[in-house]
């Protein structure tokens, strides 16, 4: 995770340095109250390559700490600058509230304050979100990602309401917003956006998973809302080379790639954009397999790359069958050149 205290130069335009980035050594430790307009952030800036990890079930359905712990393992060695657990792409919607309390546990002893951790916490409701951010903040975890959930619509009143309750319950937290397009989320447009984090004062940040994303991170930060500190990419970083040079902050993608991904991180921001580029198109394949697949995708690349063995889901995705998986196998190869 890098902290910058000048401009950065991005294929010629000038994007501004992150606001109030000061460093301690506690990732997740709590300072303050947002809601009481008392708090001093005094975190580490959330910069960089942030993936979700994935949940992992034996064939008989059941959780499995074990491989989880080595693919946070893999996460942190291969450079990421923190990590999110649960997301989407942890089939957090198909854990129950034990299961995710186990995980988050699991999640949090492995990584042992190495690099930051979000915690997810969306949901359905206000209530078991707010459940949800209690199992992180058990573990003084202080940055929670939360969906605006598609059950609300375009309703921006329900959505304010829908924040409101829960940064009320959950004090001493930062959101990150996480603006998934429908049906997975709400896929609020930018004016719609802006309204909740000029409302809600704990947003700090925003997750921009609608397409295209580019001019959405664009108008966001031309906003300039103080206590925003920044916006970061989803997608699986499919784009993130564009959200880059618009002045994301970085992306939450799956895990699968984290290696790949810091490495095209890492390269933009040395200013080696041909280098980032060039990276990126080894990137592609592989996500644009990962938008049909999804979690079958992330799950049966790990299980190739030698990180862990279960590739059993429990969202309905389409089957990897033969032709996919030697489509899969010929675009690692590929990927061997650089990581081999």
């Amino acid at each position: 995770m890098l902290l910058e205290a000048d401009e950065q130069l991005a294929n010629g335009r000038r994007i501004p340095a992150c606001r109030d980035s000061v460093v301690v050594p506690d990732f997740n430790a709590n300072h303050g109250n947002w809601n009481s307009g008392e708090f001093q952030f005094e975190t580490k800036m959330l910069k960089g390559i942030f993936p979700v990890i994935p949940t992992l079930f034996t064939d008989d359905n059941i959780v499995d700490p074990a491989a989880l712990r080595s693919v946070v393992r893999f996460a942190v060695d291969a450079g990421a600058h923190g990590v999110v657990f649960p997301g989407v792409a942890s089939e957090y919607n198909f854990l129950s509230v034990e299961e995710r309390g186990e995980l988050m546990s699991v999640v949090f002893n492995e990584v042992a304050g190495r690099v930051p951790i979000i915690g997810g916490a969306s949901a359905a409701t206000s209530e078991e979100a707010i459940d949800a951010g209690q199992h992180a903040k058990d573990h003084g975890i202080n940055h929670l990602m939360i969906m605006a959930p598609s059950g609300l619509g375009q309703d921006v009143n329900a959505h304010r309401e829908f924040f409101a309750r829960i940064t009320s319950k959950l004090t001493d937290v930062e959101v990150i917003l996480q603006n998934a397009p429908s049906p997975i989320g709400a896929g609020l447009n930018a004016n719609a956006i802006t309204s909740l984090v000029e409302a809600i004062p704990a947003i700090t940040y925003t997750k921009e998973e609608t397409l295209p994303s580019g001019p959405v991170i664009t108008e966001l930060l031309a906003q300039e809302i103080p206590q925003l500190k920044g916006v970061l990419g989803g997608g699986g970083a499919r784009y993130i080379i564009d959200e880059l040079n618009r002045g994301a902050l970085g992306a939450l993608p799956a895990v699968e790639l984290t290696d790949l991904h810091v490495a095209i991180y890492e390269a933009h921001t040395a200013g080696d954009f041909e280098r980032a580029r060039e990276l990126y198109g080894y990137s592609l394949p592989l996500l644009a397999c990962q938008m049909i697949y999804r979690m079958r995708l992330t799950k049966y690349v790990l299980k190739q790359r030698g990180i862990m063995d279960h590739l059993h889901v429990r969202a309905p995705l389409p089957e990897l069958d033969e032709f996919a998986r030697r489509d899969i196998d010929t675009m690692l190869e590929a990927l061997k050149t650089v990581f081999p």
